[in-house]
């Protein structure tokens, strides 16, 4: 009883009442902690217009470059909260499941197991249960809990299908009571289809955001998918400028969340990345996979109300992918379970 009591208070006394976990594919933390690579930068077989990724992205310094790319990170997040990864300073972040690609990695965000029988990105239902299925489940979060994404595989990774949780992904049209705005971004993803993903990470974001606006979830996840499909295409520029944009979709939507009523200083942000990408061999960064090394190392980042304002992590420890669910609940007050042996609560992440 007293344990219980203990941990009801401890949830009484944070801040939180609304978490978006936000995810962008495959994007490497060597950019994110660095900035622009000139090693990549440089090559001619990945840059159409080196002069003007030079003046939109480069910088001789590490600090100004990084920035440059990731501004919202740099400027807000390293201020307000946290980001983990930076393996140069002996900070680490890992994935636990041994495949280093998408449906795996995403299974492992969201369920909090690195499930060794998810070795593949077919369109197949997940078995295991999601943080995001688990929260839906409880009483006050019933009907609060959604997700958009580009890759059209997440109604599977999530399953949709035994969650009942409404996720919109790909080429799906949004149906029912639409909006003008939802009327029009319906029009642009059958008539402007992308040639990098399933459909363009801004017509993502701004479903989203709308469908944030109309129906006020509580926990909401958001996946973008461009900074991985042009890595594949070995389009340096096009990656670089995928990462710049989805930086300014989070500074959006968490200006938006800043001065709503509902979310306003009671919203949590937790952002990462599935996998990494090679890096030894500057041939190998366009791909990710068991046969290409070092794609186990990802990065995180965390701000909100209830996280101490650490900025870059520096401590010599190692946080996990399979952490990242049952640190989702507790902000909410939860402890998510779901039968299987899930990874623990990155306690740093919340103020003592």
């Amino acid at each position: 009883m007293l344990l219980i009591f203990i941990a009801g208070q401890a949830a009484a006394q944070q801040k939180t009442e609304n978490v978006f976990i936000i995810t962008t594919d495959g994007f490497r933390w060597q950019e994110l902690f660095g900035g622009a690579d000139s090693a990549l930068l440089n090559k001619k077989e990945y840059v159409r217009d080196r002069q003007k990724l030079v003046k939109t992205f480069w910088s001789d310094t590490l600090e100004n470059r990084r920035k440059k790319l990731m501004p919202f990170f740099w400027n807000t997040i390293a201020k307000q909260g946290q980001l983990y990864g930076n393996r140069w300073l002996g900070n680490k972040a890992n994935l636990m499941n041994p495949y280093w690609f998408s449906y795996p990695g995403y299974n492992e965000i969201l369920t909090g197991f690195a499930d060794d029988s998810v070795k593949s990105n077919d369109k197949l239902w997940n078995a295991n249960v999601s943080v995001l299925e688990f929260l839906n489940q409880q009483k006050a979060l019933k009907g609060k809990v959604a997700a958009y994404a580009t890759w059209d595989c997440f109604p599977y990774i999530i399953n949709s299908q035994r969650s009942g949780i409404p996720v919109n992904a790909g080429l799906e049209q949004v149906t029912g009571n639409v909006s003008e705005t939802e009327k029009i971004l319906n029009e642009i993803q059958s008539t402007y289809p992308s040639l990098a993903s399933n459909r363009h990470d801004f017509v993502t974001y701004y479903l989203a955001k709308e469908y944030i606006k109309k129906n006020k979830p509580k926990a909401f996840f958001l996946a973008f998918d461009e900074t991985d499909e042009f890595a594949h295409e070995a389009k340096y520029d096009e990656y670089l400028f995928a990462a710049n944009t989805v930086d300014k979709f989070i500074s959006d939507l968490w200006t938006y969340c800043q001065n709503t009523p509902q979310y306003k200083d009671k919203t949590t942000f937790i952002i990462l990345t599935d996998h990494g990408r090679g890096d030894k061999n500057k041939t190998q960064w366009t791909s990710h996979g068991q046969k290409i090394a070092d794609c186990y190392q990802i990065w995180t980042a965390v701000i909100g109300p209830d996280t101490p304002a650490s900025g870059e992590m520096t401590s010599q420890d190692t946080i996990y992918q399979n952490q990242v669910a049952k640190t989702a609940a507790k902000f909410l007050g939860y402890d998510f379970t779901n039968g299987k042996e899930i990874g623990k609560v990155i306690e740093s992440a919340f103020k003592k």
